[in-house]
């Protein structure tokens, strides 16, 4: 065994006996503790009794599509922020600096004002100016339409270092700052990690920029070093792509600049840490990551079949292809529909049978179990109740980038949100999606009027989901309506004075999104009045619709016998 990988060993027996002490409770999971949730990702079994797993390291669903692929011949992507995490949004203005300046790196925070906030913890130098980006929990787009989507793969422990500077929320923020293409902002995150150090559990990035879309992948390079090892592998323009908290990178011919790019050093780390040995195939995702988990696979199999039917994929398979060529043209409301997703209509189904409740409720909480060995609890699927915000993120390059980069952005749970529209060009977002604590009910607050109605909604899912959809889908359709005229007066006003373009941009998401909050604020109002103490109330009128026979007769609705005096109830 080589010198690095005995002390790799040895930090990873470290690790398992300090990530939680004897009989003392763990503590609270949050990127503000430096990466603690990387390290209990990295060693569930160390998790205490009761302990769900996935509430704390299964987040996030992101889908890339290829210019090809889409139905306007735009770059796509999107990323479900699953979990406790920020959903309030920001604008960070472009910036510029005087030579010699030094940019503050930040670590931690990320998952919201009730939560610990992150901490400076080095520089490194200023570029001489920045872009404008947005920001939440992540930074998922900037002003030249580089867009950003998300989600944690964790990796093999051996590779962890705490030590590194960057952790990916802030690797993404200095990409946006600084890149105009998304090889671009590749470069840049890749460069610095290896640099200054990636201190955080692996981490999947889907790029876009007008022309491409990409699968960024980053881990650290081990305990005994502050680097890094990273790959991106290029989708191919008429396919799509899907990352669910599992690597999906397979091969990297990094000969062929146009379609992989990644750290150089990779196989010589993996080498020294004993995860690949020379004459060995080099899968990077079976080098790096631990092996498949269903609550991934699952989730890329409905993702890519959804899409591409005709390739017959095997919803039980854990090596499933890094792309898909769509058998048709994907739009943003196929993937706003796919991030709705409960596996409707398949043998997953989760609005189906004895869990889903009297009225088939698709939401699954936390149980305090942990299933035997070789078994499954939940189906973890693409949309779950504890998502802080979603995104649906388009590039297209025959626009000026500030009308061309266009998010669409749904507060909490998309099942029961709506996606709202977020041009790169606006310089504002309304003070409704700014504000917000999870520790305070604030009916100034957009995402908890969207949280609200989410909630409500689990006392008689079947009846008020129709009603939900009903409503945020006709809103949705009233922004799809009128985008092209807003797009088409947009350019003519940019062709004239790109400023005031930029003003028209600014106002519209403002006015959109903030009717768009007022008018949700109205709904549960009526929702609250319709679905109360059991009935539903509609023109006035209260109905009682009672419970499903067949659940009725699971649970033993009238079976309890009434006995006569002195007669003995039944055994059991």
């Amino acid at each position: 065994m080589k010198p690095r990988s005995i002390l790799a060993a040895m930090f990873v027996l470290l690790l398992s006996a300090f990530v939680f002490t004897g009989g003392q409770q763990p503590q609270e999971p949050s990127r503000a503790m430096g990466s603690s949730l990387a390290k209990i990702c990295l060693r569930p079994e160390l998790l205490p009794p009761g302990t769900d797993v996935a509430d704390l390291c299964d987040h996030c669903t992101s889908i890339p599509v290829g210019k090809d692929a889409s139905a306007d011949g735009g770059t796509m992507t999107t990323h479900s922020c699953d979990g406790h995490y920020e959903f309030r949004i920001h604008v960070v203005p472009g910036q510029k600096f005087a030579k010699g300046a030094m940019r503050p790196i930040m670590k931690g925070g990320g998952c919201g004002q009730d939560r610990p906030q992150p901490k400076k913890v080095g520089e490194i130098p200023e570029v001489g100016e920045t872009l404008t980006r947005y920001d939440a929990a992540y930074s998922f787009m900037n002003e030249k339409q580089v867009g950003i989507g998300e989600t944690t793969i964790s990796g093999r422990r051996e590779l962890f270092n705490d030590e590194g500077l960057f952790d990916i929320m802030e690797l993404e923020r200095v990409a946006l700052e600084r890149a105009t293409t998304a090889r671009e902002a590749i470069r840049i995150m890749g460069e610095l990690a290896e640099k200054y150090g990636y201190g955080d559990g692996g981490e999947c990035l889907t790029v876009i920029d007008p022309k491409e879309a990409w699968q960024f992948e980053i881990f650290g390079s081990g305990p005994m070093e502050k680097g890094a090892v990273w790959g991106a592998k290029r989708i191919p323009d008429g396919e799509v792509g899907v990352s669910a908290n599992h690597s999906r990178i397979t091969t990297l011919d990094l000969k062929d600049p146009a379609n992989a790019m990644g750290s150089a050093t990779m196989q010589k780390v993996a080498e020294e840490l004993g995860l690949w040995k020379p004459g060995e195939p080099f899968v990077f995702r079976h080098v790096f990551d631990t092996a498949p988990t269903l609550g991934s696979t699952r989730r890329e199999w409905r993702v890519l079949s959804t899409l591409a039917p005709s390739a017959h994929l095997d919803p039980w398979e854990l090596e499933l292809p890094f792309s898909v060529k769509p058998d048709r043209k994907v739009t943003p409301q196929d993937l706003m529909k796919l991030h709705r997703d409960s596996y409707e209509g398949t043998e997953f189904d989760m609005t189906k049978g004895p869990a889903a409740g009297p009225f088939g409720n698709p939401n699954r909480f936390g149980t305090g179990m942990r299933p035997a060995e070789g078994y499954m609890g939940w189906e973890r699927t693409i949309s779950i109740f504890r998502c802080s915000y979603a995104t649906v993120i388009q590039s297209r390059g025959w626009l000026p980038a500030w009308i061309g980069g266009l998010v669409w952005f749904a507060e909490d749970d998309p099942k029961t949100s709506v996606y709202m529209p977020l041009y790169a060009g606006a310089t504002k977002v309304p003070e409704s999606v700014q504000i917000g604590s999870r520790a305070a009910v604030d009916r100034t607050s957009a995402w908890w009027a969207f949280d609200f109605v989410s909630n409500w909604a689990n006392l008689r899912w079947n009846a008020m989901f129709k009603d939900v959809r009903g409503r945020g889908d006709a809103i949705e359709k009233g922004f799809f309506d009128q985008q092209a005229e807003v797009e088409k007066k947009a350019k003519a006003l940019y062709d004239q004075d790109p400023a005031r373009a930029r003003e028209f941009l600014t106002d519209y998401t403002n006015t959109m999104v903030q009717k768009t909050v007022e008018e949700w604020w109205k709904f549960s109002d009526v929702m609250i009045a319709k679905y109360n103490d059991g009935y539903i109330t509609e023109n006035g009128r209260e109905q009682s619709v009672g419970y499903p026979r067949d659940w009725l007769e699971l649970v033993g609705f009238g079976k309890t016998k009434i006995l006569k005096p002195g007669e003995k109830p039944p055994e059991k």
